[in-house]
C-alpha cells in the first residue's frame, strides 16, 4: 500500500485518521507540532508517542518534501531555491526579508498555463500542478533553512506568487492556506496568507465564504483592449467580471479587508500618464491598493521598465485621484528571484517552451479551453 504524505493532510483529517484507527484525537496535535513547530520531520523522533505507534505512522504515512537542489543569495538577502518537485520537474521558491517581515513566495503549479507576455514562468511552459503536499513542503524547507542560517528569522507571511496560477489548483491551493493559517501548522492570520491570481473569476467567486484570506488580482491594465495582450486570460474573463467577482470577495469580508491590485509597469505599453488617470476612475470607488511593480526583463520578453520619473509620475497620479498606491521595490533581481523571473524546469506538455526558442509566439491553448476552475482539486 502506497503511503500517504502527513504534508498533504490537514488538522481535520489528521483527526479522523487517529479517531479511525482507535487513538485519541489530541495525537493529531502532537504530529502537527513535531513536523510544523519543531521542523522534526522523523517518525521516530516523536518520544511523546509509542513506539508501536511510531512504527504503524511509518507504515502508513511519510513525511516528503520537495528537495532543494540550489541555494541563491542575493546582496539584499532575498534567497531564492531551486527544488525538485515528486514529478522530477524543478520550480522556484523564494524569501524576501524587509525589516521584521519575512516573506515567502511560493510555486503552486509546474510552470503555468496562463502565459502573461510580461512574465517568464509562462514561457517554459505547463506539466501540471503541484500537490498539497509541495506546497506546503517549500514552507517546510524554507523554515528548515531559517532554522540553520537565520535562526532569528521566521516566516511571517506567505504569498502565493511564485510559478504557477493557484487558482487553477484551487483546492490544493485552499488547502494548503488552512495548513499555513492553523496555530498547529504554521499559525499565520490571515491577513498574512495572500492569493493572488490573474482573474480566475469563477474561483474567486467560489472563495466568497469559504475563506478570509488575502486577495491579490493581477490587473496590469485599466481596459480590456490593453489587458487582453498582456493577460490572455481577460479575453475569457475580462475586466468589469473581474472586478465585479472582487467586489464580491471584498462583501464576504469584514470591512477592513481589501484587495491589492498588482500593476506590472511596463515602458511603453501600460505607463502612460492616460492609463494612469484610466485605472484611477476605475478603482476610484475601490475598497483596495494598487502594487506598482517595474518591469524586471528577462530573456527574449521584448519589454523594458519605465525611467524612475515614468514611475513616480503614474504613482502620484493615483495617489491624487484618492488611490492608494506603492511601488514596490525590486528585490533579488541579481539572482533572477524578482517578481516575473521565476522559471524553474518544467517537462513542457505545451511545447511552448520550444516554439518560443524557434522565435514564434505561441498559444499554449485557445483561451476559451481554459478551465472554469480547478474546484476538483
Amino acid at each position: 500500500m502506497a503511503r500517504e504524505n502527513v504534508l498533504d493532510q490537514t488538522r481535520e483529517n489528521l483527526v479522523d485518521y487517529f479517531v479511525a484507527h482507535g487513538h485519541k484525537s489530541f495525537r493529531a496535535t502532537q504530529l502537527m507540532q513535531w513536523i510544523y513547530h519543531k521542523l522534526q520531520l522523523k517518525f521516530d523522533a516523536y518520544s511523546n508517542m509509542s513506539a508501536a505507534l511510531r512504527v504503524e505512522l511509518a507504515e502508513r504515512f511519510e513525511i516528503r518534501v520537495p528537495e532543494i537542489l540550489s541555494v541563491h543569495e542575493s546582496r539584499d538577502g532575498t534567497v531564492k531555491w531551486l527544488m525538485q518537485a515528486f514529478s522530477g520537474d524543478h520550480i522556484e521558491t523564494v524569501l524576501i526579508p524587509d525589516r521584521h517581515r519575512q516573506t515567502l513566495c511560493i510555486s503552486s503549479q509546474l510552470g503555468c498555463v496562463l502565459d502573461c507576455t510580461f512574465c517568464a514562468t509562462g514561457k517554459q511552459g505547463f506539466n501540471g500542478n503541484l500537490s498539497v503536499g509541495e506546497i506546503v513542503g517549500q514552507a517546510v524547507q524554507a523554515a528548515l533553512w531559517l532554522q540553520e542560517h537565520r535562526p532569528d528569522d521566521r516566516i511571517s507571511n506567505i504569498v502565493f506568487m511564485g510559478m504557477g496560477e493557484p487558482l487553477l489548483n484551487y483546492d490544493t491551493a485552499m488547502k494548503a492556506t488552512q495548513i499555513f493559517r492553523d496555530d498547529l501548522g504554521f499559525g499565520l492570520s490571515r491577513r498574512r496568507v495572500t492569493i493572488s491570481t490573474a482573474g480566475v473569476v469563477p474561483a474567486i467567486l467560489d472563495m466568497c465564504g469559504r475563506t478570509t484570506i488575502a486577495l491579490a488580482v493581477s490587473l496590469h491594465a485599466p481596459n480590456d483592449e490593453v489587458r487582453n495582450e498582456l493577460v490572455p486570460l481577460n479575453r475569457k474573463y475580462p475586466i468589469a467580471s473581474l472586478l465585479a467577482a472582487c467586489r464580491e470577495y471584498l462583501s464576504s469580508q469584514d470591512v477592513k479587508a481589501i484587495i491589492t491590485f498588482e500593476y506590472a509597469l511596463i515602458r511603453g505599453v501600460n505607463d502612460s500618464p492616460t492609463l494612469a488617470r484610466e485605472l484611477a476612475r476605475l478603482l476610484r470607488d475601490f475598497r483596495c491598493k494598487v502594487n506598482l511593480i517595474p518591469f524586471n526583463p528577462f530573456p527574449g520578453s521584448g519589454y523594458r521598465r519605465p525611467s524612475e520619473s515614468r514611475i513616480r509620475a503614474f504613482q502620484q497620479i493615483l495617489m491624487d485621484r484618492g488611490v492608494m498606491a506603492m511601488t514596490r521595490t525590486t528585490r533579488g533581481d541579481d539572482i533572477d528571484a524578482a517578481c516575473g523571473q521565476l522559471v524553474g524546469r518544467v517537462a513542457d506538455r505545451t511545447k511552448r517552451a520550444e516554439r518560443y526558442r524557434r522565435g514564434e509566439n505561441p498559444i499554449f491553448v485557445p483561451v476559451e479551453t481554459i478551465p472554469t476552475t480547478s474546484l476538483a482539486g
